[in-house]
């Protein structure tokens, strides 16, 4: 449910979570972001004497002062849980731990080189991992070691910022500059590196889109992102947040890991398969919605 219907209609959450489902069987009400504006709704789901669904509400930072805040932590029927971006050893724990899972060896520099290359994004630093355990060919019955080497071929590091712009170029839409940047590209040049920016930045731009079709402004999402958005950047992340749907980026997303594992896999040009792709992405781009 949208925070915004919540709160000009306070009782239609308790009149959600009191209707049974369609089909029978238990469901989840999901609201995100929840700010202050839907505690008069709470509270009325709160006071209701039975409910069909649970509700769970999902916000940014809340101030101590937060009326939402104060009711779910005080009312017996409510249940507030803080959740806090993991730092230092203890996020180099939560990537030991993935890529065991994944049949990966990770010493603790490895570990610390990942965390920092994953900004501490725990979907990044899944995302590497899989990738880093498809290259070496690690599984949970085939433990492998990884090690410098491979995070210098296909990890994420501050050299793809040369590759960022042939993703973003395809994602807004712009045909000819595409086309010229990769007639440009050398003879034999590698395409994880692109493919990987590309990554970085559609898992970027997801929740953002998603917020917006959740009733948010594009220019108050961008803003909620304060210095983690390069200035140089805000012009193109507001237009492709106007014009990527959540369900487009999605579907990108999953053309893009195709083309990962045809590139690690498969036995077609690196060049003309990024190109392929990178080209029917930016068709899509230059339509909106």
């Amino acid at each position: 449910m949208l925070s915004q219907s919540i709160k000009a209609d306070p009782a239609s959450l308790g009149d959600e979570a009191g209707a049974m489902a369609l089909f029978g069987g238990p469901r989840a009400l999901w609201i995100e972001p929840a700010g202050d504006e839907i505690t008069e709704g709470v509270t009325s789901l709160l006071e209701a004497s039975a409910s069909e669904s649970a509700v769970i509400a999902l916000s940014g930072p809340l101030r101590k002062t937060s009326s939402l805040l104060k009711l779910a932590e005080s009312h017996p029927r409510a249940l507030s849980h803080v959740s806090y971006v993991p730092e230092g050893r203890e996020m180099e724990q939560i990537v030991v731990d993935i890529g065991r899972g994944l049949g990966l060896r990770i010493s603790p520099d490895i570990a610390q080189r990942v965390a920092g290359l994953s900004a501490n994004n725990q979907a990044i630093v899944g995302s590497e991992l899989e990738k880093f355990a498809l290259f070496v060919g690690a599984g949970p019955d085939k433990v492998c070691e990884l090690d410098h080497d491979t995070i210098d071929r296909i990890g994420a590091d501050g050299s793809e910022s040369d590759w960022q712009r042939l993703g973003d170029l395809a994602l807004a839409g712009r045909m000819d500059a595409l086309v010229d940047e990769l007639g440009r590209l050398p003879g034999g040049a590698e395409a994880i590196p692109a493919v990987r920016a590309l990554q970085r930045r559609l898992t970027m731009l997801a929740p953002l889109r998603a917020r917006v079709e959740q009733g948010e402004r594009v220019d108050a999402v961008m803003t909620s992102m304060g210095k983690s958005l390069f200035w140089k950047d805000k012009p193109l992340i507001e237009r492709l947040l106007s014009n990527w749907s959540a369900g487009r980026l999605a579907e990108a997303a999953e053309r893009v890991v195709a083309l990962e594992k045809e590139l690690m896999l498969g036995d077609s040009p690196s060049e003309a398969a990024l190109g392929e792709t990178l080209v029917t992405l930016a068709r899509a781009g230059s339509r909106r919605g």
